[in-house]
């Protein structure tokens, strides 16, 4: 049976701790990264919306970086939406420069009306580098 591992980002631990989850679980060589705001170092959200965006890819990022992974990595994405009409430019906008050349790693977008003060949130699955 594959054993799970919690993988945290080195400076965000005590966030996660404070509400009662992982930042990531590694199962064998894949790495199910939970919803990822745009939060800053004090756990409050980003008012600027794409600001707030940017850090979500950021925080992102420390976590798979936390697993031995990159954005290239990723192979399955689920992102939520406060306001999918509005805000869907600045998303794809930021969505370029991160994923900016193929393969894309599958996407699900989702409208919700809440997430906690935030207007985005992502979550990922990525495949763990065989050298890790």
């Amino acid at each position: 049976m594959t054993q799970r591992e919690a993988i945290f980002p080195a400076d965000r631990h005590a966030l996660y701790e404070q509400h009662g989850y992982s930042a990531a679980i590694r199962s064998g060589d894949l790495l199910f990264v939970s919803g990822q705001v745009g939060s800053r170092s004090d756990g409050t959200p980003e008012p600027d919306f794409e600001r707030q965006v940017r850090l979500a890819f950021e925080n992102l990022k420390a976590t798979l970086s936390a697993a031995g992974c990159t954005i290239d990595d990723i192979v399955d994405v689920t992102s939520f939406h406060t306001d999918p009409e509005n805000q869907f430019g600045t998303i794809m906008a930021v969505k370029q420069e991160i994923f900016s050349q193929p393969p894309y790693p599958n996407w699900t977008a989702l409208g919700v009306n809440w997430l906690a003060g935030f207007d985005f949130e992502i979550k990922v699955i990525a495949r763990i580098p065989a050298s890790h």
